[in-house]
């Protein structure tokens, strides 16, 4: 009896030990071994942010006031990708002029030297003409009238005879519900950007076998360009790379390795020579041969939570790696993993928390920072060592983040920031900003040829955001001078909080001239204020007590209680708009509605920083 019984024992362990492998947990596989979990209540998901995190947008989609020029009035902007290459920076992007899977579709290119400032986008892959009578296998539509859409999960590729080569794909779509990735469209473009910045002629490099029809652009064999061959030959011939093509390449193509559909493929290399695979949904597997063979079927990585949203990682400039991705079952916030080894990921960090109003509803639309991609490996890398990646917000606008490395969420010492006295730009670094087009955070100087810190705001759906990460702290002392360009018109708030961003302290600049503070639900004016003159402001606040005194231009305003407790203060905001709640976790899904004068533009307001100064008492 006790044998049989260490039989059955046996077993169970066995079945166990299979369980475990198949889910995953057995495996040498990428794990989140961290605790901290994201609320979705809240955009940020009440992450502590990354620190020095600078966030601009590179487009605003705007359908009313652009003209008709489809690169800038087209409403779905969604899946950019990244290079670097010739000391500049390269976006790619999807358009559609309403939604998604909506003919027609186009994609886009964007340029930079800075990663700042970015090029109008310019058409990189027109619309494609699908010949009237054209069928798909297994649906039941036929084609009039209809042009491609493009739905590509690989942009670029630097081959290693220098060349930049950019990548498509034209899918057909004949209903609003049909796939453009199912391997039955007409196939992957390619042609190269050269270094003034020109295209390269069109041609195909995979048709798909099942289109039966002319093709518009010639093969890129037929090429006289023989290095252009030899750089396509070589992308060919590069398993990871293709690997991303699996979407919509043919079922049974034998380029593709893995040819199950997993989704929007990305990877990077073990200190070792492994590869580890991420797919959509946080599925993962490793390599040991460069993704000829993987070692076991992607399954979930050990505790990361994502949801049908692309996870982004690589190695970063200090040997460690990097996972970046919406860590909840929405697509907010936008938030990073750092691993020592690549396989173990230890922290949650927020990169970008916020969600803008979406102006234009449209098919399959989703509220958030999203689909994020960085630099694959051997598509370049930037000079300054940073963390770059980009993606959408709500599948209309296009953004970028640098992240420093390494990556930390601590702050090594107090504010004591001038830009009045020192390098503007070098003062930035230490802050976290979010930087919409129409709502712009930066250093700019005054007509005495003083620099400051400026936040702009003419977007009446955005707002400019600067942040300054502090170590913690019980007992502070906080000074800063602003200066409003405006008194009738305009908002700014400026807010002391804890490190998961529960706000304590905050006081306002309103439309109506007025400084005021968040007293519980009220707000209780303290003065009035005027354009273009600098107030100083003098905070000293205990949090134990609740209790914080104010001083405006020397004027004693008394004693105040934080309208949130918190434990200790860690972050500075100023914020040209209120705190945004809309979309929350019971929002519908999908929004078919714009909103009201979606196109307009607000008057412009300015708020001007002079300097910040945090310390302990």
């Amino acid at each position: 009896m006790l044998k049989e019984s260490r039989i059955i024992l046996g077993f169970y362990c066995l079945l166990l030990t299979c369980l475990n492998l198949s889910s995953g947990y057995g495996q040498d596989t990428v794990r989140y071994k961290g605790t901290t979990m994201v609320n979705v209540d809240y955009h940020d998901g009440r992450l502590r942010p990354a620190v020095g995190v600078h966030s601009f947008q590179t487009f605003r989609a705007n359908r009313e006031h652009q003209g008709r020029d489809s690169t800038l009035t087209w409403t779905y902007n969604h899946a950019p990708m990244m290079a670097y290459w010739n000391h500049r920076f390269y976006i790619n992007y999807l358009s559609n002029p309403i939604g998604e899977h909506i003919p027609p579709g186009q994609s886009m290119l964007q340029t930079s030297t800075d990663g700042k400032q970015w090029s109008s986008p310019v058409v990189v892959f027109p619309p494609y003409k699908i010949p009237d009578g054209a069928r798909k296998v297994g649906h039941p539509g036929v084609a009039r009238d209809l042009t491609a859409v493009m739905h590509q999960r690989m942009a670029f590729f630097v081959s290693g005879n220098g060349k930049l080569l950019a990548l498509g794909y034209y899918g057909m779509v004949l209903d609003s519900r049909d796939d453009p990735n199912d391997g039955k469209g007409v196939g992957r473009v390619i042609r190269e950007i050269h270094r003034d910045g020109s295209f390269g002629p069109i041609y195909f490099i995979r048709p798909n076998k099942s289109w039966k029809y002319p093709l518009t652009y010639p093969l890129f064999s037929d090429s006289g360009d023989k290095d252009f061959i030899k750089a396509c030959q070589e992308l060919l011939s590069n398993r990871p790379m293709v690997q991303q093509w699996v979407e919509e390449a043919d079922r049974d193509d034998p380029l593709i390795a893995l040819q199950k559909q997993y989704k929007a493929f990305s990877y990077y290399h073990l200190n070792d020579g492994r590869m580890v695979g991420l797919w959509k949904s946080a599925l993962t597997s490793t390599s040991s041969d460069g993704g000829n063979t993987w070692e076991f079927n992607p399954t979930r990585a050990p505790g990361f939570v994502n949801s049908n949203a692309k996870i982004w990682g690589q190695k970063t400039a200090d040997g460690r790696y990097v996972t970046v991705y919406n860590p909840s079952e929405f697509r907010w916030p936008l938030a990073l993993s750092v691993s020592d080894n690549g396989l173990e990921y230890k922290n949650l960090l927020l990169v970008n928390g916020e969600i803008s109003g979406m102006r234009y509803g449209g098919n399959y639309k989703s509220y958030g920072p999203q689909y994020v991609r960085g630099i694959v490996e051997g598509n370049g890398i930037p000079p300054d060592g940073k963390l770059w990646v980009t993606y959408s917000m709500n599948k209309e606008d296009i953004w970028v983040s640098s992240i420093p490395v390494p990556i930390t969420a601590d702050a090594s010492q107090h504010a004591e920031d001038f830009f009045t006295r020192e390098d503007g730009e070098t003062l930035l670094s230490r802050w976290n900003i979010y930087s919409p087009l129409w709502a712009s955070v930066g250093i700019r100087t005054n007509p005495r040829n003083v620099s400051f810190l400026n936040l702009l705001d003419s977007d009446p759906f955005d707002y400019a955001r600067a942040e300054r990460i502090i170590p913690p702290t019980r007992k502070l002392e906080a000074e800063w001078s602003v200066t409003p360009a405006q008194s009738t018109f305009g908002h700014l708030d400026m807010e002391i909080l804890d490190a998961v961003g529960t706000v304590a302290l905050r006081l306002t600049l309103d439309s109506t001239g007025k400084l005021q503070t968040k007293a519980g639900y009220r707000q209780k004016e303290l003065t009035e204020y005027q354009a273009e003159q600098s107030y100083k402001i003098k905070v000293k606040l205990d949090v134990q007590t609740r209790i914080y005194s104010l001083e405006i231009n020397g004027r004693n305003l008394g004693n105040h209680v934080l309208f949130a407790p918190v434990s200790s203060i860690s972050r500075v905001v100023f914020r040209t708009g209120p705190t945004r709640r809309f979309p929350n976790a019971d929002t519908p899904t999908d929004q078919d509605y714009d909103l009201p004068d979606a196109g307009g533009r607000s008057r412009e307001a300015g708020f001007g920083i002079d300097y910040l100064i945090t310390r302990t008492y």
